[in-house]
């Protein structure tokens, strides 16, 4: 597996390398073949009347983008923490692929069920028949494939990639829509109506 370690107003030492590499090798070891490349982004708030550290990991597994992110006051234990919650994605990925292969998989908490956003497949372009850009300041684009999938699996890449909300494009209509999590509980759907 290939591991990247980046520190964002830090140093990466070789104690921290070291201490990320073992505690993510670990997480991950339990899920051999199954994740190629690991991204892992370490740093600390530049007020120093806040004590947040971060430990930020995005995974590649078999084509798909799980992520994990965790704050603590301490980097030892935000690094601890994200690997404990990226073995939980992790496992929930694999059960969700043993299931679709082999039929549904015992689950304690069906509801914690995730999934994350799909890469092109190898040597396809997003750029192809695009011209190079800068963008305005304070945007950040991204580019995904966005195969069609089911309202479950949505919600099922929301959980994986552990953000507020996910695009997709609905298997029945074909249209963009965005599931998200609700501030009072539960989850919702923005989809597009016809005027």
């Amino acid at each position: 597996m290939k591991l990247l370690i980046h520190g964002r107003n830090l140093d990466v030492t070789p104690a921290i390398h070291d201490y990320t590499e073992e505690k993510l090798t670990r997480a991950i070891g339990n899920f051999n073949g199954l994740v190629k490349e690991a991204d892992v982004h370490l740093s600390v708030a530049r007020n120093p009347r806040v004590p947040q550290q971060t430990a930020e990991v995005t995974v590649f597994a078999n084509g798909t983008v799980i992520r994990a992110q965790e704050r603590s006051e301490n980097l030892y234990a935000s690094i601890d923490l994200v690997a404990d919650k990226l073995t939980r994605q992790l496992r929930r990925f694999k059960d969700r692929l043993q299931e679709q292969h082999q039929g549904p998989v015992h689950r304690s908490a069906r509801d914690e069920e995730a999934g994350a956003a799909t890469l092109p497949p190898p040597g396809a372009s997003l750029t192809d028949g695009k011209e190079a850009e800068l963008p305005s300041p304070g945007v950040r684009r991204k580019y995904f494939a966005m195969p069609a999938m089911s309202l479950d699996d949505a919600l099922h890449q929301l959980e994986l990639i552990d953000h507020d909300f996910y695009l997709f494009r609905d298997a029945d209509s074909g249209e963009l829509q965005v599931v998200y999590h609700r501030n009072h509980g539960g989850f919702g759907v923005i989809q597009a109506r016809e005027s």
